[in-house]
């Protein structure tokens, strides 16, 4: 399949178009600044699905707290997630510490240098470890994400739809054959640049791509219609009652997420439900559930956060407890002390109505 893919392509030209291109072209980010393979895999990590602009200022900070695989793996794991606060995607925090913890066991604080053994660390996927092989150490490993494939998909007129794992191996195996052996750095970056830049998902910039004269899909004219990528199932969206909770004190309550699944001890205000309740009034509905009587002072503007694979519809209330029927399991803070927790993106929008 490979070999019939790349029938007739001149991928040295290909190469040397691409790598000159981004050599004259790359844009300045800090992490481009090193070949320390710990920063580039705390940048590679930070950059999975989130925007390039938004990473420089959380790079630069978690570099700062964290300069070396050392300080991250003696980090409380609370602390690390306070310096992601607000990134998002917080099971990459966690995995970075956990695999901060196995570098340093396992391998002494050197990070791997093989993609084999970089991809048994905790986190670290097939993109990954060849972004840190090829940049870090210079070896030709594949470095495959959605820019890449979209990038491939029109160059070599590829029409496997790209949310397929199967078509993410087709690209590993095509990247393998045409990847520069003296500059698989650069020729990885620059495939990633190119996808960022030109080869964008609408309206390709194709009059001002380096590689024009070897895109199969500019010479058909189909660049638009590429990549194939299938819709994915529809949202789940889920309504919850979400409280903003002041005791006599005017302490505010929290609570813990649990260790595993979404937002993995993360902290939020409290939340319930709202498909399940039937209610009376609010206070009721929370006598019931929160077991304390509480005065309801006022609902907030409705909140609505978008993740990867679930929607979430929050009814803000502000609230005051009277009584507590059964001890509370909530934390109740100082309003001040509540920077002092790791809080996920959704539950900072509505910290914002604390006044």
């Amino acid at each position: 399949m490979t070999e019939k893919t790349l029938h007739n392509f001149d991928k040295n030209s290909f190469q040397k178009r691409l790598i000159t291109w981004f050599d004259e072209n790359k844009r300045e980010l800090p992490w481009r600044e090193t070949s320390d393979p710990y920063k580039i895999w705390i940048s590679e990590i930070m950059l999975q699905q989130t925007k390039v602009d938004t990473v420089i200022d959380y790079y630069n900070r978690f570099i700062h707290t964290y300069p070396n695989v050392f300080h991250l793996a003696k980090a409380d794991e609370q602390a690390v997630l306070k310096v992601w606060e607000g990134l998002g995607y917080y099971s990459r925090a966690r995995n970075l510490h956990t695999a901060a913890k196995e570098v340093v066991d396992a391998y002494d604080g050197i990070m791997p240098k093989t993609a084999e053994e970089l991809g048994k660390l905790k986190g670290i996927g097939p993109y990954t470890k060849g972004a840190i092989s090829s940049i870090a150490y210079g070896h030709p490993e594949p470095a495959v994400d959605g820019n890449v494939m979209r990038v491939l998909s029109r160059v070599l007129a590829i029409k496997d739809n790209i949310s397929e794992q199967r078509t993410r191996k087709r690209f590993e195996a095509i990247v393998r054959e045409i990847i520069s052996q003296e500059n698989p750095s650069y020729f990885n970056q620059g495939l990633m640049e190119l996808g960022a830049l030109i080869c964008t998902p609408t309206s390709p910039g194709c009059l001002h791509c380096p590689v024009r004269e070897n895109c199969r899909a500019f010479e058909l004219g189909i660049q638009t219609e590429l990549p194939i990528k299938l819709k994915k199932k529809k949202q789940k969206q889920i309504a919850y009652y979400t409280f903003i909770i002041r005791d006599q004190s005017g302490n505010i309550a929290i609570e813990q997420r649990p260790n595993e699944g979404l937002l993995a001890n993360m902290w939020q205000f409290p939340m319930i439900e709202k498909q399940r309740l039937t209610i009376d009034s609010m206070e009721k509905m929370i006598e019931k559930n929160l077991k304390m009587k509480v005065t309801v002072n006022r609902q907030l503007e409705n909140i609505t956060h978008i993740f990867s694979h679930i929607i979430w519809d929050l009814f803000v209330y502000d609230i005051t407890v009277h009584t507590f029927l059964e001890p509370s399991t909530f934390q109740f803070v100082k309003k001040e002390e509540l920077d002092s927790y790791p809080i996920s993106v959704s539950h900072l929008k509505i910290k914002q109505y604390i006044l």
